[in-house]
């Protein structure tokens, strides 16, 4: 592993986080596939745009983070009854109604930060910038995406919270 400068016998609990952030990605990408396919109702135009932009970028960053796999020397997770038993995110119902679909995807974007921290601290633990950089990346972009789906959700009486000047 040279051109990497750590130490081979180290990558393993990354690779193994990383995995699990692949399968993780892959039945969140399903997710998306399904709602974007059965969407209803008044905000159907608006949804099912969003949707297809979701899961758009969620193939790309399947893409890298398998990539990652590879550029450390092991094997991504490639198939489909791996991601089912490793995943903690679970396939949905197709007949959801749009709030219960957009509940569903900040779930799912629970579960991926939450990942997505793990393979942070296992990185971090050997020095492994690349994938720090990368993750860290994906935590900023998800982190915005799960603020404006959850604005989504409010009422639009509710507020944000406030802070004083000087406070």
């Amino acid at each position: 592993m040279a051109y990497l400068n750590i130490k081979e016998e180290k990558l393993l609990p990354v690779v193994v986080e990383l995995n699990t952030l692949l399968a993780d990605y892959h039945m969140y990408y399903q997710k998306l596939r399904n709602f974007h396919w059965n969407i209803l109702g008044k905000n159907f135009f608006e949804l099912h745009q969003k949707f297809e932009e979701l899961y758009g970028d969620a193939r790309i960053k399947i893409d890298e983070i398998a990539e990652r796999v590879l550029t450390l020397r092991y094997h991504p997770l490639s198939n489909y009854s791996d991601y089912l038993k490793t995943s903690a995110i679970e396939e949905s119902e197709s007949f959801l109604n749009d709030r219960e679909m957009v509940s569903e995807i900040l779930g799912s974007h629970k579960i991926l930060l939450s990942q997505m921290s793990k393979v942070i601290q296992a990185a971090n633990t050997i020095e492994d910038e690349g994938t720090v950089d990368l993750i860290g990346a994906y935590i900023r972009d998800l982190e915005k995406t799960s603020w404006m789906l959850d604005a989504w959700l409010k009422d639009s009486s509710d507020h944000l919270k406030s802070v004083a000047q000087g406070s």
